[in-house]
């Protein structure tokens, strides 16, 4: 892929923030939140690393308002999510969340004042809409695009797609390897190595 990381990580400053403005469109919502963001990470008072730590504190508590985790766990397993328990789907929703925190919030700390631009939102069915953005960096533009879902509190992300590359096509591609020959704990207990938890 070829987004650079400082561009990845200005996905992620978007991706990340709450969207929970009642009446807005989508693109409203996403165009608001990433300015909330920007302004915590330019926190004057957030600088080096006593700051650091507040800083991804903030950002995952906008993350878990921002992403319907059920709703992206259930898409990312396709079929395979109705091989799984309520009580394993439960674990897997909690772990997939860790997972992507972990593999995702430091990048955003990467964030070097890249311009992003808020282009369009185009629908994809009744309850879902894609809001086209692009994101200007010295290795040139980089389309991001965020897929929510309409819900009773407001609309929440469920994909993000960088270049084309979609994040539930990325990880749906490796748990299907998993899962291809092995029942659902054997994907549960690689996540749970995956996030530290035993």
């Amino acid at each position: 892929m070829k987004v650079k990381v400082t561009v990845i990580g200005m996905f992620l400053i978007a991706v990340f923030f709450p969207f929970h403005l009642f009446g807005a469109t989508a693109l409203e919502m996403v165009k608001a939140n990433v300015i909330d963001v920007l302004s915590v990470l330019k926190d004057p008072k957030l600088q080096g690393e006593e700051g650091k730590k507040t800083k991804m504190q903030r950002i995952e508590v906008a993350a878990d308002r921002l992403f319907d985790y059920v709703e992206l766990s259930r898409r990312t397993l396709g079929v395979s999510w109705n091989k799984f328990s309520p009580e394993q789907r439960k674990e897997f929703v909690a772990l997939y969340r860790l997972l992507l925190k972990d593999t995702y919030i430091e990048k955003i700390m990467a964030y070097r004042n890249e311009e992003i631009n808020f282009l369009k939102e185009i629908p994809l069915s009744e309850s879902t809409v894609e809001v086209q953005t692009s994101v200007t960096a010295k290795g040139g533009p980089a389309a991001i695009y965020y897929r929510a879902i309409k819900k009773e509190e407001g609309w929440k992300v469920y994909d993000v797609v960088i270049e084309g590359v979609s994040l539930i096509n990325n990880y749906r591609t490796q748990f299907r390897e998993i899962l291809g020959n092995n029942p659902p704990e054997t994907l549960l207990e690689t996540l749970r190595k995956k996030v530290g938890k035993k």
